[in-house]
């Protein structure tokens, strides 16, 4: 019989530099607050699977990320994709230079070589939409193996997670019409929130997959945006200035903002500095490396990358206020990824990032999993001026 609320042992851990490992150890005289989305809805929920419903489970203490050793695995593989992208399959390209379909492949399945293979293909079209895939079907545990391939799974400090699988990050919302999804609107004029997740961390997200349990009928899609496009339409004195240039990452933010509202923080906040323009360790792109937050962060009036090392409070805010301004206007190098039944969306982190729309408003449930792998330390390559084409 599974354990009430109240009876919920309390959680301490192994540190281990590959996963942290729970430990249960019964404390009855405390035992820790536990909310569940389910209980939120009466103990009765529509949701079609409704055991990946996020908890939120205050007994939860994780300790500090140890530093790991990450292998890049599309480096050295096999650019013509043959086992990733078989005979019967077909992958079509969503705009020219980021985004692409595939239909006829389960990735579920792939070999270690097609798996490498995906590491490669995400980061030359830095996001891709597999459509009817066994994510949502499978055991949790399986996903997550299939994750671990590409990194170390990353815990989030402050997110809802699936009881017994704290590795996943749910995203999840619902209401009808003057519940969570109209008061979303309450202090904003719109949900574009252009993130990359938790850049803070010293190791953040390389290849990163969400997949769909719910969804409305119309509206949720995702947004991907191309960093490296990003950068390289800036003109050269500019991506030369950018060179040698550090940012702080912080997540104290996010944590302070999860404690404000009596919710949960796992991890206590780290803050860290990341080169402005990182390269990717399989494609030698160079691309830009500033996160102007998720929405939650953003609605305080805070962004992720807090500033730039070595500039004065104004020249950093406002250097930084041009690079958010122009990734987001970007439209010619961005994508609308539209979420349909068993699709799962793979995009690379390092090289994108993202925003949910959030345009419907019927009460529709938006719901899916995120699987996080953390990659390579950001580093960059010294700067290489481009020479124009001479003119005759």
């Amino acid at each position: 019989m599974a354990p009430s609320v109240q009876q919920l042992p309390e959680e301490t851990l192994v540190v281990s530099t590959e996963k942290a490992v729970p430990i249960v150890v019964k404390t009855p005289e405390e035992s820790p607050k536990v909310k569940r989305q389910i209980n939120l809805e009466g103990g009765k929920t529509d949701a079609k699977y409704p055991q990946y419903l996020p908890t939120w489970n205050h007994g939860q203490k994780y300790p500090p990320l140890e530093p790991f050793n990450y292998i890049e695995h599309g480096k050295d593989a096999d650019p013509s994709f043959k086992d990733l992208l078989p005979e019967g399959s077909k992958i079509q390209k969503l705009t020219p230079s980021i985004g692409s379909e595939v239909t006829g492949v389960q990735l579920s399945k792939l070999s270690p070589a097609g798996r490498d293979q995906l590491a490669l293909l995400v980061a030359q079209r830095k996001v891709v939409a597999f459509r009817d895939q066994d994510f949502a079907d499978i055991p949790a545990k399986d996903a997550l193996e299939f994750g671990s391939h590409f990194g170390r799974h990353h815990i989030h400090p402050t997110s809802g997670s699936p009881e017994g699988y704290p590795e996943l990050h749910i995203v999840h919302r619902y209401g009808p019409t003057g519940s969570e999804i109209d008061s979303f609107f309450d202090n904003r004029t719109s949900a574009v929130s252009w993130h990359s997740d938790v850049s803070y961390e010293a190791q953040p997200p390389g290849v990163t997959f969400l997949y769909i349990f719910d969804t409305p009928e119309v509206g949720g899609d995702t947004l991907f945006a191309n960093q490296v496009e990003a950068y390289n339409r800036l003109s050269e004195p500019l991506k030369e200035r950018l060179h040698g240039l550090k940012a702080v990452h912080s997540g104290f933010e996010q944590a302070q903002f999860s404690r404000d509202r009596g919710g949960v923080v796992r991890r206590e906040p780290v803050k860290n500095e990341h080169p402005i323009v990182r390269t990717h360790p399989a494609t030698g792109e160079k691309a830009l490396y500033v996160n102007a937050g998720c929405e939650e962060v953003k609605a305080d009036g805070f962004t992720v990358t807090r500033s730039i090392v070595g500039l004065k409070k104004e020249e950093s805010e406002a250097l930084l206020a041009f690079l958010f301004n122009h990734i987001g206007r970007g439209v010619d190098y961005q994508a609308r990824v539209r979420w349909a039944p068993k699709t799962v969306v793979a995009w690379d982190n390092r090289v994108t990032v993202h925003s949910a729309t959030t345009d419907w408003r019927t009460g529709e449930r938006r719901h899916l999993a995120r699987i996080t792998p953390q990659a390579d330390a950001p580093y960059e390559t010294p700067y290489v001026k481009i020479e124009e084409p001479v003119k005759t």
